[in-house]
């Protein structure tokens, strides 16, 4: 038999095993790189879970918990009558009864006192908590919280009733102890009358942006409520409401609504009118001092209000808001006319010498037609001829309207 020699080409290489022993190293790199890479998302989703495991126990032990006080009784409300020692109370339940009771440990001693409200457990009654005191929703209502844009510089003509608000409200609010020292008592409240539009509600919102105490604004008809005593426990409410929040201002607006003059009454309606008067008085200077808490009323029928709600002690001031005179009207005029572009033959003087009569809602009516005319024309100043159309055109609408209600439609409001 023959036996075949090698050739050199046939021979073994050693790149050949070094070749192999790069690529079988390469490739055991790239899978310990994706196992590594496994690794790592394998610990973030571990976390992950870790993470919503936490949360929706958390989310268990609420669900219990509400759960548990779902299936809890309902506490039963009610008021302190009278208070024995720290740990035995009287409490007239929401039934009616009164019983003798005992409190919870974790209850303050001091907050036991008799009108307090309480929750009271079902079974035994002992009081399980303290409740604040309530008000009506309609009492928070009458808190402003942004105060108005209107200041004293936008009232014009009326610097003398500007100086005796000031003086009766703000003084002493700021500079309590100059009273003190001369050693008299600040005036309580004061009472803004006069014809419609003559800027007393307008006074009360500069008072409300000038002022930092608490504003509380009311209408006199919103006090008059349908049944018997409710209209009283608001005003009562109300006053307790200020006295918190004190130093504080009442601003009763409309108060001839529920301040007219006491007679015989002819319907239950009336009576409870007057019940509410009543509960106004005495707020405002009876048995208990309202502390530092000041009332500005307005009205434009002082005439038909009640002599007890005039007197002093609970209006020391009474303020009249008359129409404006020429000077008054100029100087409402340039307070209407700051934003309006005028044309240079526009004199503010004659059109005050015009407006013989008008109030300061009027003069406002007769800026804003003067410059509908201009925007009616396309100009973009008012003229003074813009100015004596708005004033026959403010005029010959409230007398056309006066009219109408003198006759026909408006005899039934006379």
């Amino acid at each position: 038999m023959a036996v075949k020699s090698r050739t050199p080409d046939d021979a073994f290489h050693p790149d050949d095993s070094y070749r192999m022993v790069l690529e079988r190293l390469t490739e055991l790199e790239g899978r310990n790189q994706e196992l590594r890479e496994e690794l790592r998302q394998s610990k973030t989703d571990r976390q992950y879970l870790e993470t919503q495991k936490v949360r929706y126990e958390r989310e268990v032990r609420k669900l219990r918990s509400e759960i548990e006080q779902m299936r809890s009784p309902p506490l039963i409300v009610g008021t302190i009558a009278d208070v024995i020692d720290n740990t035995r109370v009287v409490v007239r339940s929401s039934a009616g009864p009164k019983f003798l009771v005992r409190t919870s440990q974790f209850i303050n001693a001091e907050d036991l006192k008799p009108g307090v409200r309480c929750t009271m457990n079902q079974q035994t009654l002992a009081i399980v908590e303290v409740l604040p005191s309530a008000y009506d929703a309609q009492v928070y209502g009458m808190e402003v919280e942004s105060r108005p844009g209107e200041s004293y510089s936008d009232i014009g003509g009326l610097q003398r009733q500007v100086a005796e608000l000031r003086e009766a409200i703000e003084l002493p609010l700021k500079k309590p102890h100059l009273f003190e020292r001369v050693g008299i008592l600040p005036p309580k409240g004061i009472l803004l009358h006069g014809p419609p539009g003559t800027g007393k509600t307008l006074l009360a919102r500069a008072v409300a942006h000038e002022t930092e105490a608490t504003f509380l604004r009311v209408v006199g008809s919103e006090l008059v409520q349908k049944y018997i005593g409710e209209g009283a426990r608001l005003v009562r409410e109300l006053f307790e409401n200020a006295k918190k929040n004190a130093p504080s201002i009442i601003f009763i607006d409309e108060i001839d609504a529920i301040g007219a003059s006491r007679g015989q009454e002819t319907s239950s309606g009336d009576r409870e009118v007057h019940r509410t008067l009543m509960q106004l008085l005495a707020g405002m200077d009876g048995f208990e001092s309202r502390g530092d808490v000041k009332i500005i009323g307005a009205t434009n029928r002082i005439d038909i209000l009640d002599m007890a709600l005039l007197r002093p002690g609970r209006f020391d001031r009474i303020i009249e808001i008359p129409l404006p005179d020429v000077e008054g009207r100029l100087s409402i005029l340039k307070i209407h006319t700051k934003r309006i572009t005028l044309a240079d033959d526009v004199d503010l003087k004659k059109v005050a010498g015009i407006t013989e009569g008008k109030n300061g809602a009027d003069l406002a009516a007769i800026c804003m037609e003067a410059g509908m005319c201009a925007i009616r024309e396309e100009r973009t100043a008012v003229t003074q001829d813009d100015f004596e159309k708005a004033a026959r055109k403010v005029t010959l609408d409230f007398e056309r309207n006066r009219m109408t209600y003198s006759s026909g439609t408006g005899t039934m409001f006379a």
